[in-house]
C-alpha cells in the first residue's frame, strides 16, 4: 500500500450571523486594513453595506472589480487596490469568482509578475516564496465552495481559456460561512449554483483516486443537497435549507481535492467558449455525462441513489437527476442557451486539453467529447 497525503486545514465558523465576528477576529489577530474583494453585482447591494455596518474599528476599502468569469487583470487590478490602500489583509465577499480572485490578490500584490505567473502548468511556473496577506472568505453563493478550496481559477484575458493557482498557501485562514448571506438570491441562481455544488459531490465521490476522507464527504454532501435545493429554491427565505445548502457546497469543495469529472471538463469549455455560468453549464452535462458513464462504476450509482433516496437505484439515478433540475427550473438542452453545432470542434478542443477529465471513471478523448456535446445539443 503506498503512502497517501491527506489534509484538512479550513478553519470554519458556521452559522447565522458568522458575519459578524469577522471584525473582532481581524482586530484580535492584529490587522486593522483589510481590503474587501468583491464582484461588481454585490459592491450595489445593501448585502455588502450590510456587512460593513459589521467592521467597526477597522479601516476598510472595497475592489469591487470582478464581473463575469474572473479574469488574470482582475486579479493584477485587485492588487493594485491592495497596494493603494496600504492593506494588510484581504476579506473575499461574494460567490466564486470573487473568492477566486480575493484568494490571490495577496498573492499578486507581494510577489513579482502576473498572476499568470503562478498557474500550475505554466512553462516557467514562478514559486511563492514570499509571506501571503491573511485570508477570510465569506461565502454568498452556495455552489462553488471556493472559499475552502486551494485553488484559484482565473481565466485568460484573451483566449478566455481558464487557469489554476494552486497551492495551500491561497487557503483562506477562516472562513465564515453565514447562511444569511445567500437569502437574497434569486431562485435561478439558487439552482445553478446549488447544481455546482451536487456536482462537485458527485464527480468528486464517482472520480477513482483513493480517498476514503472524502468519499464520505461527497455522499452526505450529496445527500444534504439533494435534500435541500429544491427548497431553497423554492422557498428563498428558508434559514434552514440555505444553510444546508452552503454546507453541502463546503462538503463539495472540500471533496474534490480527490478531483473531479468530465462533467466539469465541459462545463470549462462551456464557460471558455460562451462565457456560459459555471454552474448552469454544470447543470446542463451532468446528466448526459453521467449516463455515459454508468457503466464504469454501477456500484457508486447505487450508493448515489440510495443517499438521494430515488427509487428504482443506480440506473435511475440519471432520470431524477433529470428531473430534478426541471423542478428547480434548469430547462433545456445546450441548443436552449446559446450553444450550436458551429461551437462543439472548440468546446471538444478545450474539454480534451482540461485536466479534470483524466479522473473521470471512464477514460474519455476528443472523440467522447464530441459526442457528448452532440447527445447534450
Amino acid at each position: 500500500m503506498r503512502i497517501t497525503n491527506f489534509s484538512f486545514p479550513t478553519a470554519i465558523k458556521f452559522g447565522a450571523g458568522a458575519r459578524k465576528l469577522v471584525a473582532s477576529h481581524l482586530i484580535e489577530a492584529g490587522y486593522k486594513r483589510p481590503l474587501i474583494v468583491t464582484d461588481r453585482a454585490l459592491g450595489a447591494l445593501p448585502v455588502l453595506a450590510e456587512f460593513q455596518t459589521h467592521l467597526a474599528g477597522l479601516d476598510v476599502a472595497v475592489f469591487s472589480g470582478v464581473f463575469g468569469n474572473p479574469t488574470c487583470s482582475q486579479v493584477m487590478e485587485g492588487a493594485a487596490a491592495y497596494k493603494a490602500h496600504n492593506a494588510d489583509c484581504v476579506i473575499g465577499f461574494g460567490g466564486g469568482a470573487a473568492l477566486d480572485v480575493a484568494k490571490v490578490v495577496g498573492l499578486a500584490a507581494t510577489h513579482e509578475g502576473d498572476i499568470l505567473e503562478y498557474v500550475w502548468d505554466h512553462p516557467q511556473v514562478r514559486s511563492i516564496v514570499n509571506a501571503l496577506p491573511y485570508f477570510v472568505a465569506l461565502p454568498t453563493t452556495s455552489g462553488t465552495g471556493s472559499e475552502v478550496g486551494r485553488s484559484s481559477v482565473v481565466s485568460e484575458n484573451t483566449t478566455h481559456l481558464k487557469r489554476v493557482v494552486f497551492s495551500v498557501k491561497i487557503l483562506a485562514q477562516v472562513v465564515f460561512a453565514d447562511p444569511e448571506l445567500t437569502l437574497g438570491l434569486p431562485p435561478a441562481i439558487t439552482a445553478a449554483t446549488g447544481m455546482d455544488a451536487l456536482t462537485h459531490n458527485i464527480e468528486s465521490y464517482l472520480s477513482p483516486a483513493y480517498h476514503p476522507l472524502c468519499d464520505g464527504i461527497a455522499l452526505e454532501g450529496t445527500r444534504i443537497a439533494a435534500a435541500a435545493l429544491l427548497t431553497a429554491c423554492q422557498e428563498p427565505g428558508n434559514l434552514q435549507a440555505r444553510g444546508d445548502m452552503m454546507m453541502a457546497s463546503m462538503m463539495g469543495a472540500i471533496a474534490f481535492q480527490k478531483d473531479l469529472g468530465a462533467v466539469h471538463s465541459c462545463a470549462h469549455a462551456l464557460g471558455a467558449v460562451l462565457g456560459m455560468h459555471h454552474g448552469l453549464a454544470n447543470a446542463l452535462m451532468i446528466d448526459t455525462v453521467l449516463a455515459w458513464n454508468y457503466e464504469a462504476a454501477p456500484a457508486k450509482f447505487e450508493e448515489l441513489a440510495h443517499v438521494c433516496g430515488v427509487p428504482g437505484g443506480g440506473k435511475e439515478f440519471v432520470a431524477w437527476l433529470q428531473q430534478l433540475k426541471i423542478n428547480v427550473g434548469i430547462v433545456g438542452r445546450l441548443s436552449a442557451h446559446g450553444v450550436t453545432a458551429a461551437h462543439i470542434p472548440r468546446l471538444v478542443e478545450i474539454a480534451t486539453l482540461d485536466i479534470c477529465h483524466q479522473t473521470n471513471p471512464r477514460p474519455c478523448n476528443a472523440g467522447d467529447f464530441k459526442n457528448l456535446f452532440e447527445t447534450a445539443l
